[in-house]
């Protein structure tokens, strides 16, 4: 089952002196946290209206509703914030990391079943899938076209084709 309110980013301090937010986004940018109207706490059980939010050096700078001082601002140091995932839209082929973790990974030829998609790991050049076996070996799995060939968060599953030496211990 899909999570209604994904994690966006954590306030890490913040900015100015009218109470405004440092934010670091936990998606592929700042700008896509930007564009939502409404953020949650508490795990989405506390809306927060966004009044004005820009981008600074890749964090994202918020001003919320009902935080207008820098002590304010402070107590939200730390936390979460969430958004509802039927206010994103994200472009065919893209999906929520949240989505992703826990899926299981197969061969895209032969079926066999390498493990869960356990972390996600943020590289900057792509993505890499720690995948973990049923063992609880945990394997590196670059995620670029060319080995994730299929996500299908219907039947639970990602299809890979893996360069010689991911899965196997063989040289």
């Amino acid at each position: 089952m899909l999570k209604k309110y994904l994690e966006g980013g954590q306030v890490v301090g913040t900015h100015g002196v009218r109470g405004d937010l440092r934010v670091k986004p936990w998606c592929d940018s700042a700008a896509f946290l930007a564009r939502f109207r409404t953020l949650y706490l508490d795990a989405g059980q506390t809306p927060v209206r966004v009044r004005a939010a820009h981008v600074v050096k890749n964090m994202l700078v918020l001003r919320l509703d009902g935080v207008d001082s820098v002590e304010r601002a402070d107590l939200l140091r730390g936390r979460v914030l969430y958004f509802d995932r039927a206010d994103a839209h994200l472009p065919p082929g893209r999906y929520f990391m949240d989505d992703l973790i826990g899926l299981g990974v197969y061969d895209a030829d032969t079926f066999v079943y390498y493990g869960r998609l356990t972390e996600i790991l943020r590289t900057g050049a792509n993505d890499v899938y720690r995948v973990t076996s049923m063992d609880h070996k945990n394997y590196l799995l670059p995620a670029v076209p060319e080995m994730v060939r299929q996500i299908d968060l219907k039947k639970g599953r990602i299809l890979v084709r893996p360069i010689k030496g991911i899965f196997d211990d063989e040289d």
